[in-house]
């Protein structure tokens, strides 16, 4: 291992180095890639390096808003099971930073380090944790090793391997045996993210389940409240998560459905937040009357029949779901693996989905299994308006959809308890095992 971290230590710095111009310009131009700059680098701001109460320190990092919604349900038990002790958050976008500050608190929430010597040292030095905690599978050989040499157990909770990082991870397995070989223990998802986390290096993996089973929604949301207001006797279409590619594909679809259907209003989520003022223009020339939510006041005009609503704030679509007699989810209609379907289920909203789910594979099937869930075969304006039609049209089959979709997250739950009692037990001697 120790031969490979050296190569590694050298050309990470070098490669970030050729890179900068590219980085420097991205930075004057586009405020995400500003956000957590110099915590990225290694500075810690005095709130880390002081905790306040004394207690030690879990350090749980989640990438993204993905993981963050994954973790919200751990860390609360977390925090009931350990109060002696602290858990921090670390993400890497500015998407999940947003979140995370906006549920936890911005004095608990930082940016995880760049994977270089120095920034990964700063922060473990400050916050000495007792254990590092890993949404899934963000593997980075600096910060594994350093925990290795600091004695610091490292567990990865929510474990998975998606189908398009599988060939990546299976060409350099050899590389990443060592490191994955010293992780105290992997909670995966599914058997199937087992096997593949065994063959990579790990050694003592679990198969728990899915923590996005265990969702942490907010019932009582602003912009559902608001929604409801402006919009009585109005049927949603909530579609969440869209990538570029898919609004379009949305938007036509939209301009059939509401050819012979009156009061039916569309609340738009795209994935990205940077990709708002994209799907804006795209709106305003489309012909639909259209707002944006940030734009929606207590005194705003009530919300028309056909009217689309773009979703441009964040944290907000998963209880969004609830407003919806119709849900779609995005990154589905175009090869990115798909989103999950389980916000829209929590409320027993039926889903429509385009043929692409890899990246929620798992997930899917259990729905389908379940007739749980609507997939298309064809992604195409055409086929989503048609399953859609049949949502709207038929309150039985859409009823009875959701409500199988509710059935089976409520079946697979508890994955988050599981995890929890597992990592009380490594903190406190345990070998970290099912028990």
């Amino acid at each position: 291992m120790n031969r490979i971290l050296w190569i590694y230590n050298l050309l990470l710095p070098l490669a970030l180095l050729l890179a900068a111009p590219w980085w420097i310009l991205r930075m004057l131009t586009t405020s995400r890639y500003r956000d957590g700059f110099w915590q990225r680098l290694g500075w810690v701001p005095g709130r880390f390096r002081r905790p306040p109460d004394g207690r030690p320190v879990i350090w749980l990092h989640a990438v993204s808003v993905g993981e963050i919604s994954s973790a919200l349900k751990l860390i609360q038990h977390l925090e009931c099971a350990l109060p002696e002790m602290r858990v921090l958050v670390s993400t890497t976008t500015r998407t999940g930073q947003q979140l995370a500050q906006q549920r936890l608190g911005s004095d608990r929430v930082f940016y995880c380090p760049l994977d270089l010597i120095w920034s990964t040292r700063a922060w473990l030095q400050a916050l000495q944790p007792r254990m590092l905690v890993l949404m899934e599978t963000e593997f980075w050989p600096g910060i594994l090793s350093a925990c290795f040499r600091r004695n610091i157990p490292v567990f990865v909770a929510n474990a998975r391997i998606s189908d398009r990082s599988w060939p990546r991870y299976q060409r350099l397995r050899k590389l990443w045996r060592p490191f994955l070989s010293g992780l105290s223990a992997v909670w995966a998802q599914s058997d199937l993210d087992a096997d593949r986390l065994r063959a990579l290096g790990c050694n003592r993996v679990e198969t728990v389940g899915s923590l996005k089973y265990d969702l942490s929604v907010e019932t009582n949301s602003m912009i559902v409240d608001r929604l409801r207001l402006l919009a009585p006797g109005i049927a949603w279409l909530v579609a969440g998560s869209t990538l570029e590619g898919e609004e379009q594909i949305l938007i036509e679809a939209w301009k059939q459905l509401t050819r012979d259907r009156a009061e039916i209003a569309l609340l738009l989520a795209p994935r990205h937040p940077e990709r708002f003022s994209a799907v804006a223009r795209m709106l305003s020339g489309s012909g639909i009357r259209w707002r944006r939510r940030s734009e929606i006041t207590e005194q705003a005009e009530p919300i028309l029949a056909g009217e689309i609503v773009l979703l441009d704030t964040i944290g907000e679509l998963a209880s969004a779901y609830s407003l919806a007699t119709a849900g779609f989810v995005g990154g589905s209609l175009i090869p990115a693996g798909g989103h999950n379907p389980l916000e829209a289920a929590f409320h027993a909203v039926p889903v429509v989905m385009g043929t692409h789910s890899e990246n929620f594979r798992a997930i899917v099937d259990e729905l389908r299994k379940e007739d749980a869930i609507v997939i298309l075969s064809v992604n195409a304006a055409d086929a989503l308006c048609q399953r859609l039609e049949q949502l709207f049209d038929d309150a039985a089959f859409a009823r009875a959809t959701g409500m199988r979709a509710r059935q089976v997250l409520e079946r697979h739950s508890g994955s988050t308890a599981r995890t929890v009692t597992m990592l009380c037990a490594a903190l406190h001697g345990g070998n970290g095992e099912a028990p």
